[in-house]
């Protein structure tokens, strides 16, 4: 028996990911937080840190400061451009924002739609492929930034150098 479509497992060509980490500079993160225990915080801090503008959309938090950029209630408030919409909310909502994402997309210039881990709406992603909208889902800019610009190298991360495997004892 195949499984549904809704849980086929996604695959992002690496070229596509790097291409798109590399051409955004400004980001409009979705559900971006003021608390700094927040994953959503802490990913929107080590994106600035790597030099992309992100701009915090949050209605709860309109009109304040996270992390030094004035924080908007919805994508049509940013009244700059930005390349692409960070999806830090549940699945349930990621489809009113993908679809706030393809109405803005001309204006704004927003290309990208990138849902973050564990966030996934196959509908959604369909209606702003179709807008001419990339989408990626269930994956993480700052994961895939850091895996892809070899930045998770140099703590010993995927290298062999630190492993949870008992090493063998040697001649």
């Amino acid at each position: 028996m195949s499984k549904p479509a809704a849980e086929e497992p996604l695959h992002y060509d690496d070229a596509l990911l790097r291409r798109i980490l590399t051409n955004a500079k400004t980001i409009a993160m979705v559900g971006a937080s003021p608390d700094w225990v927040r994953p959503s915080n802490f990913a929107m801090k080590y994106l600035q840190r790597k030099g992309y503008r992100v701009i915090p959309v949050n209605p709860g938090h309109a009109g304040k400061d996270i992390l030094g950029e004035t924080t908007y209630a919805c994508l049509r408030d940013i009244p700059d451009k930005f390349d692409m919409v960070d999806v830090f909310r549940t699945s349930d909502a990621a489809g009113a924002i993908a679809d706030e994402a393809i109405e803005v997309a001309a204006n704004k210039g927003a290309q990208v739609l990138w849902m973050q881990l564990g966030v996934r709406d196959d509908a959604a992603a369909e209606r702003a492929a179709a807008a001419g909208v990339t989408v990626v889902m269930n994956r993480c800019p700052k994961i895939e930034y850091g895996r892809l610009f070899g930045e998770l190298g140099w703590s010993g991360v995927n290298t062999g150098i630190i492993s949870s495997k008992r090493r063998k004892p040697g001649p």
